[in-house]
C-alpha cells in the first residue's frame, strides 16, 4: 500500500511538472522555467548537501568517539535503555535524521534562488553610498547574499552541534555528575570546533551588519543616523574582531585541552555584545543626540532625503510655484481651451452598469466593475476614452446548462471591445459610444480589421478547450445575433493559445492537474484541442517574469489589428541603502482597491521601485511580451543576464502599442505617499515635518479611504499642450483623522509614452508638482465636495431628482489647475430602481474658488462660473448636440419651458400619491404602474428644467468656512428648485 501510495503522489507531481513545462513551451517561456527550477533544484541540492553533510559526520564523530566503559549505575541503567531502544533502528535514524534536516534546509535555501541568482549576475548602479563608497549594488546583490549564507551556515552549525551533544550525552562521552559535567576528550575536540566555527561565522555577521545598518528602518529616519555612524558601526567592527579572537580561543583549547581561555573569552565577548552593543549606543542617543537631535542628525537627515527621492525616482521631479486664484473671471478659461473641451465626465468606476444594460446582450457576458481610462486618434484629434471589453460570465449560463461540456467547450470567450468618449454623452445621459455592438463597429475598427474575441481577460473560465480539425462541426459559441431575426454564431479557435490536449497522456495529465473525469472521457476533446488556462494577463506576465512584481490594473486596447492587455511590470527592492521602506498595499490602497475595484498589490515593503517592464498579452491567443521599458535599471540588466531572451528592447514595440502605454498606476501611488514627506528637500525643514502633506481621502465614498489618481488629458501651466496624465492632490497632514481640507499641492505624471512611428516621449514620466502658498486658501477636494452637498439650489435640484427612490450617484471628483486657479469638476449620475437601471448622466457640477456652477452640460456649468465663458467653443464643448446660448447672456425663458415643468412636477406628484395608495390597499401591480409613471413624469421634468438656465452665481467669502445658505452661491432658483 505504501509503495502505491508513493507512486500515486509521484504521478500527481509528475502530472503537476510536466504541464507546466507544456505551458511554458507553448508561450515561448521554457527558458525561464528551466532556468528559475534548475536554480531552484542547484540551490535546494546544495543547502541539502551541506546540512545532511554536517549533521550526518556530527552524529557519526560523536557515535564512533563513545567511550567504552560504562557510566555510574544510576545514569546508566536511563543510558543503556535508551541505546537498547535506539540499537534496532540506529543506522536508520543516523541516515534519516540528517536527510530530515537536509529537506528542510534545502527548501529554505531554494526560496532563496533569486538573491543567488542576482549576487552572480549582478549589474553596477555607477553610484555609491555616502557612508562606505560602495556601489549601490553592493547593498542590493552583494551583501543579500552574503547575509543569505551567513544565516544559513550558522543554522547548519548550531544543528549539527546540537546533533552531536545529544549523541556525545546519550553515548557517554558527556555525563552530569555531582561534581559537575564530565566530558570526554573526543567531545572536548567536537564541541571546541563547533564552537569556533559559530564564533567565526557570528564574527562575519557582525561585520556584515555594519553595512546592514544603511538599510535600517528603526529609528525617525532610514538609514545610519548618528548613533549608527558613530557607536553601532564601530563597535559591530570590534565585536567581529572579538568574535574571530575568541574562536581562536576555542581551537587552541581543542589542542591544549584547557578551557579556561575560551570560557572567559566568551563570557568577555557576551559582556562586550551586551555593552558595546546596546549599552554604548543607546547612552550616545540619549544623552548626546536627543539633547541636539535636530543639529547632529542634519547631515544623515539630507542623506535620507537624498536617497529616498533617488530610489523611487522622486530625484528629477519638476516642482513649481502656483499662485492659484480663487477669483473666477471672464475669459480666464482661454489658455485652457483644449483642458476644459477634453474634461472626462464618464466615470470609469460608476459606468459599467451603463455598458452592462446598453451593451452586455447575453447574460453569459459581463463587464469589470471599473472600466479603464485610455485615448485614440479620432478625427485626427486625441480623444479620451473610456474602454472595456465584453468578457466571458460562465456563472451566468442558464441553471439547465451548467454542465461541463458547455462550461470548458461551448462557452469559452468574451466578444469585443466597448469604448465610450470620456467627455461626451448623449441628451438622455447615455455614454456616447466610439466602439460597440456584435458585430464590433466603430472608429477602432470592426470584426474584418481587428481580433474581437477575447479568450484571456481577467474574469476568463479557469480552463477551456478549444480548435477542432478542419472541417469538423464548430462547437463554440461565439456571438449572439446583433439584430432581430439574426442567428447565434458558432466558432473554432484557430489560434496557438495553449499546449495540445489531444493526446491521451495529456488527457490523463490534465485530468489529474483539473481534477475532471469528463476531460479525460468528453468527445469534445479531439486531436487538434488545446487546452487554455492561466488566462488573467497578470497572471500570465508573473509567470514569465517571476522577478516581477505587477501592477494591480491591466488595461485593454485595440492595437495591430487586436486586443491586447497591457501590463507595468516593477523591478524592487528593499535593500536600496538610506531608503525610507514603504508597504506596497498600505501605500496603493485607495477607494477603488477597498471596494475590490482594482487589485492590491501584495504585502510587502520596498525601498527601491522601477517600472522596467511593460508587458502585453494578447486576449486572443495569450501570447506574453515583455519589453526593457526601463533599459538603464541595473535590477533589470541583472535579470536579463540571468534570462536573455526572455525580454525584448522597447524600439521593438510597435507604434501602435507605445501610443497607448500609460503611466502605471501604482507606481504613481507609491511616489504620490512618499512625496508627502519627501517635496521638503531642506532637512532642517524635513526634521520639524512642519510641511508635511497627505492624499485626501475621497470624498465620493462614505468611508475614509484615499482618493484615487485619475487619467485624463490635462496641460499643465508649463506645458504648451494638452498630454494624457496621472493626476493627484494633496493637502496638509491628516491627523487623528481629520486635516485642514485646502489643496498644498497638485501633481502629474505625463503619460504620453510615445506617438505611433514608435518613437519614445522624452517627457514620458515626467513628475509635474504644483505648489501652492497655503495663504492662497485654495478648496481641497473634501472642501469643493461640501459646497457641492451644501449649496440650497443643488441640494433642492438633486432631491427632486431623488424622488421615486432613484438614486443620485456622484461622480469622480476632478481636479483641474486651469483659468490660473483650481476647478473641480463632478458628474452627477441618476440611476432608478429596478435590475435593468444603470446610472445616466444628469447634470455636471463645478467649482472654483467659492463659487459653484450646476448644469446639465459642462459648458453651461462653466458659464454659470466664469460670468458666460466656458473656455471652449460650441464644437468642443460636452453640450450633447444642444445649441448653447451666445456668450455672456441668459436666454429668456419661456412660458412653455415653465408651463411644462409645472405640468410634469403635477404629474410626479399624482403618480406619488397613487402609489402610495396602492401600496397601503397591498396592489403590487398598480404600485408597479404608479413608479412607471413617476419615472416618466421625472424624466419630462428633469428635460424642462434643462431648459431654464440659472445667471452667473456671484462668490462668497472665506473658503474655510462651512457652507451655509447665508454663504453660498446666489442661484436663482429655477421653477423645479422651488417646486
Amino acid at each position: 500500500m505504501i509503495v502505491v501510495a508513493i507512486v500515486v503522489v509521484g504521478f500527481i507531481f509528475f502530472a503537476n511538472v510536466w504541464t507546466d513545462v507544456l505551458w511554458y513551451r507553448q508561450l515561448g517561456y521554457f527558458e525561464v522555467f528551466v532556468t528559475e527550477n534548475l536554480s531552484r533544484i542547484g540551490i535546494f541540492l546544495a543547502g541539502f548537501a551541506l546540512m545532511f553533510v554536517a549533521v550526518f559526520f556530527a552524529i557519526r564523530v560523536a557515535y564512533h568517539a563513545r567511550p567504552v566503559y560504562a557510566p555510574d549505575s544510576e545514569m546508566r541503567d536511563n543510558l543503556n535503555r535508551y541505546q537498547a531502544q535506539l540499537e534496532p533502528v540506529r543506522r536508520v535514524v543516523m541516515v534519516g535524521l540528517p536527510i530530515l534536516f537536509g529537506l528542510f534546509a534545502g527548501s529554505a535555501a531554494a526560496s532563496q534562488w533569486q538573491k543567488v541568482l542576482l549576487f552572480f549576475n549582478q549589474e553596477p548602479f555607477g553610484k555609491s553610498d555616502p557612508e562606505f563608497g560602495l556601489d549601490i549594488s553592493f547593498y542590493l546583490m552583494t551583501l543579500p547574499f552574503l547575509g543569505f549564507v551567513t544565516g544559513f551556515l550558522i543554522s547548519v552549525v548550531v544543528v549539527a552541534g546540537i546533533a552531536g551533544i545529544l549523541t556525545h550525552y546519550l553515548y557517554g562521552s558527556i555525563r552530569l555528575m555531582e561534581r559537575g559535567v564530565f566530558t570526554s576528550r573526543a567531545a572536548q575536540i567536537h564541541l571546541a570546533v563547533t564552537g569556533a566555527a559559530f564564533l567565526i561565522l557570528l564574527g562575519a555577521n557582525f561585520w556584515l551588519d555594519r553595512y546592514a545598518a544603511l538599510q535600517g528602518n528603526g529609528g525617525r529616519w532610514a538609514g545610519a543616523l548618528y548613533t549608527d555612524v558613530n557607536a553601532v558601526i564601530p563597535t559591530k567592527a570590534i565585536l567581529a574582531v572579538a568574535a574571530g579572537l575568541v574562536a581562536i580561543l576555542f581551537i587552541v583549547a581543542a589542542v591544549i585541552g584547557r578551557w579556561r581561555l575560551p570560557v572567559i573569552g566568551t563570557a568577555m565577548l557576551i559582556i562586550t555584545s551586551i555593552l558595546a552593543g546596546g549599552v554604548y549606543p543607546w547612552v550616545i542617543q540619549q544623552f548626546q543626540v536627543r539633547p541636539s537631535e535636530q543639529t547632529l542628525e542634519k547631515d544623515f537627515i539630507q542623506r535620507n532625503i537624498e536617497m529616498t527621492r533617488a530610489a523611487y525616482g522622486l530625484d528629477k521631479i519638476q516642482v513649481n510655484r502656483y499662485d492659484a486664484t480663487n477669483t473666477a473671471s471672464t475669459g480666464a478659461l482661454a489658455p485652457d481651451a483644449q483642458t476644459t473641451a477634453n474634461i472626462r465626465l464618464l466615470d470609469p468606476n460608476l459606468i459599467s452598469d451603463a455598458f452592462s444594460q446598453l451593451e452586455q446582450y447575453r447574460p453569459y457576458y459581463q463587464f469589470p466593475a471599473s472600466l479603464n481610462v485610455d485615448r485614440y486618434q479620432v478625427d485626427g484629434k486625441v480623444q479620451d476614452t473610456v474602454i472595456a471589453v465584453r468578457e466571458l460570465n460562465p456563472a451566468n449560463i442558464a441553471t439547465n446548462q451548467q454542465g461541463w461540456l458547455n462550461q470548458h467547450v461551448v462557452y469559452t470567450h468574451g466578444y469585443g471591445v466597448v469604448a465610450a468618449k470620456g467627455n461626451k454623452f448623449t441628451v438622455d445621459g447615455k455614454p456616447e459610444f466610439l466602439q460597440s455592438g456584435i458585430p464590433s463597429t466603430g472608429v477602432l475598427g470592426n470584426d474584418s480589421t481587428y481580433e474581437p474575441r477575447i479568450y484571456f481577460g481577467e474574469n476568463s473560465p479557469e480552463y477551456s478547450i478549444v480548435g477542432a480539425p478542419a472541417g469538423a462541426p464548430q462547437r463554440e459559441q461565439d456571438r449572439p445575433s446583433g439584430k432581430e431575426g439574426d442567428a447565434e454564431t458558432q466558432y473554432t479557435f484557430t489560434g496557438n493559445g495553449g499546449p495540445n490536449v489531444g493526446s491521451f497522456f495529456n488527457k490523463v495529465l490534465y485530468s489529474i492537474k483539473f481534477q475532471s473525469s469528463d476531460l479525460l472521457l468528453s468527445d469534445g476533446v479531439n486531436a487538434e484541442s488545446q487546452i487554455l488556462y492561466d488566462r488573467s494577463p497578470r497572471d500570465r506576465v508573473e509567470k514569465v517574469a517571476p522577478y516581477l512584481t505587477v501592477d494591480g490594473n491591466a488595461y485593454p486596447a485595440v492595437v495591430d489589428g487586436r486586443v491586447k492587455w497591457i501590463v507595468d511590470g516593477y523591478t524592487t527592492s528593499q535593500y536600496y541603502p538610506y531608503s525610507q521602506q514603504e508597504q506596497l498595499s498600505a501605500a496603493t490602497a485607495d477607494s477603488q482597491t477597498t471596494s475590490g475595484r482594482t487589485v492590491a498589490l501584495p504585502n510587502s515593503s520596498v525601498n527601491y521601485i522601477r517600472n522596467s517592464v511593460k508587458a502585453t498579452v494578447d486576449a486572443y491567443d495569450g501570447s506574453v511580451t515583455l519589453y526593457a521599458w526601463d533599459d538603464q535599471d541595473p535590477v533589470l540588466k541583472a535579470w536579463q543576464k540571468v534570462f536573455p531572451t526572455s525580454v525584448k528592447p522597447y524600439s521593438e514595440m510597435s507604434g501602435d502599442v507605445m501610443s497607448h502605454v500609460r503611466y502605471p498606476e501604482d507606481l504613481f501611488k507609491v511616489q504620490r505617499e512618499l512625496l508627502g514627506r519627501y517635496h521638503v528637500t531642506d532637512p532642517v525643514s524635513f526634521y520639524k515635518s512642519d510641511e508635511v502633506w497627505s492624499v485626501p481621502n475621497d470624498p465620493t465614498v462614505k468611508t475614509d479611504v484615499k482618493q484615487p489618481p485619475f487619467y485624463m488629458s490635462l496641460q499643465m501651466p508649463d506645458q504648451k499642450q494638452p498630454a494624457f496624465q496621472l493626476t493627484s492632490s494633496f493637502i496638509p497632514q491628516i491627523v487623528n483623522g481629520t486635516a485642514r481640507n485646502v489643496l498644498y499641492g497638485f501633481l502629474a505624471a505625463d503619460s504620453d509614452a510615445g506617438n505611433q512611428k514608435g518613437v519614445k516621449a522624452d517627457t514620458y514620466g515626467q513628475l509635474r508638482l504644483l505648489q501652492i502658498p497655503p495663504a492662497t486658501q485654495v478648496p481641497g477636494p473634501g472642501q469643493a465636495q461640501n459646497k457641492f452637498n451644501s449649496d440650497p439650489t443643488v441640494s433642492q435640484a438633486l432631491n427632486l431628482l431623488r424622488q421615486g427612490a432613484s438614486e443620485v450617484l456622484n461622480g469622480n471628483l476632478l481636479t483641474l489647475p486651469v483659468g490660473g486657479g483650481i476647478l473641480y469638476v463632478q458628474p452627477v449620475y441618476l440611476k432608478s430602481t429596478g435590475e435593468t437601471s444603470y446610472p445616466t448622466l444628469q447634470r455636471v457640477l463645478v467649482a472654483f474658488g467659492d463659487k459653484v456652477g450646476f448644469a446639465p452640460t459642462l459648458d453651461e456649468a462653466l458659464k454659470q462660473l466664469f460670468n458666460g465663458d466656458s473656455g471652449a467653443s460650441a464644437g468642443d464643448s460636452a453640450n450633447n448636440g444642444q445649441t448653447p446660448p451666445p456668450t455672456g447672456t441668459t436666454p429668456p425663458v419661456s412660458a412653455g419651458a415653465q408651463a411644462d415643468l409645472k405640468a410634469a412636477l403635477d404629474e410626479a406628484n399624482a403618480a406619488i400619491k397613487a402609489g402610495q395608495a396602492a401600496l397601503a390597499a397591498g396592489d403590487f401591480a398598480a404600485y408597479g404602474e404608479a413608479q412607471k409613471k413617476l419615472a416618466a413624469a421625472l424624466q419630462k421634468a428633469i428635460d424642462s428644467e434643462g431648459k431654464i438656465p440659472a445667471p452667473a452665481p456671484e462668490a462668497t467669502p472665506s473658503p474655510e468656512a462651512t457652507p451655509s445658505p447665508a454663504a453660498t452661491p446666489t442661484v436663482t432658483p429655477s421653477p423645479a428648485a422651488s417646486n
